[in-house]
């Protein structure tokens, strides 16, 4: 199967389990890799077979800035449901990276990959 990626989409979002991080935006870096078979689109040289990474962004953006969430691990699970029923994908890898969430670590995050069932 071939493979659809988008590296390091940054987002801001309310994230975390802190009263203060209630109150602000974070940045999270998602790294999604997506099965899709690319030869229909190859083909036919038209956007309407392939996996349209722009509307991928668009939706997992809205879905990532539009509420509060208290841990990644809840925003790789929805990004990874999102991803699998609106957009038809069998197989996702979605990792999120929080960068400054621990102060000596450039960055924390949780990696997962999920099959439509």
């Amino acid at each position: 199967m071939d493979k659809v990626f988008i590296e390091e989409l940054y987002i801001l979002a309310t994230i975390g389990v802190y009263n203060w991080e209630k109150e602000i935006k974070q940045k999270l870096l998602l790294d999604l890799s997506m099965d899709w078979d690319n030869h229909p689109a190859a083909a036919t040289d038209d956007l309407r077979h392939a996996l349209n990474y722009a509307a991928v962004s668009e939706a997992v953006t809205s879905l990532v800035s539009g509420k509060p969430f208290e841990l990644i691990e809840t925003v790789a699970e929805e990004v990874a449901a999102l991803l699998l029923n609106d957009f038809q994908i069998q197989h996702v890898a979605v990792t999120v990276r929080k960068p400054g969430a621990v102060a000596n670590a450039k960055c924390v995050g949780v990696s997962i990959e999920r099959t439509r069932s």
